[in-house]
C-alpha cells in the first residue's frame, strides 16, 4: 500500500479499534497488520502523539505470560475525532469511488 495513503488512514484505524476496546502496542500492530504492513516502529511514536493529543490514555497491566503490558484507553475528546476523521473519511471515499466510476465510464 502507498505509504502516503497508509499515513494518513493509521491515526483513524488506531482510534478506531481503541474505541472498540482497551488494547495494547503489539495487539493494535497485530490488528492492522492484517489490512496494511505497518511495524511497532510505526505505532508507538502515533501513540505517544496521540497521548499528547489527549485522545488516548495509557495504564499498565499485570502478565503472568511475560512483562506488564502498557494499555491504551479513548478519551472523550478521541471518541470525538474518531468519529469526525470517519465522516470526513467516508465522504472522501464517496467522492474518490465516484470519479472511478465516472472515469470507468467513459
Amino acid at each position: 500500500m502507498n505509504s502516503q495513503l497508509k499515513r494518513g488512514t493509521l491515526e483513524m484505524c488506531v482510534l478506531a479499534i481503541v474505541r472498540r476496546g482497551d488494547c495494547y502496542g503489539y495487539e493494535l500492530v497485530n490488528r492492522i497488520s492484517a489490512c496494511m504492513q505497518i511495524t511497532e516502529g510505526t505505532i508507538y511514536p502515533l501513540l505517544k502523539r496521540l497521548k499528547e493529543q489527549d485522545y488516548i490514555n495509557s495504564y499498565i497491566v499485570e502478565s503472568q505470560e511475560g512483562p506488564p503490558r502498557k494499555y491504551y484507553t479513548i478519551t472523550p475528546s478521541g471518541n470525538s475525532a474518531q468519529q469526525e476523521q470517519e465522516r470526513e473519511w467516508r465522504i472522501f471515499v464517496e467522492g474518490i469511488r465516484s470519479i472511478l466510476e465516472e472515469v470507468s465510464q467513459a
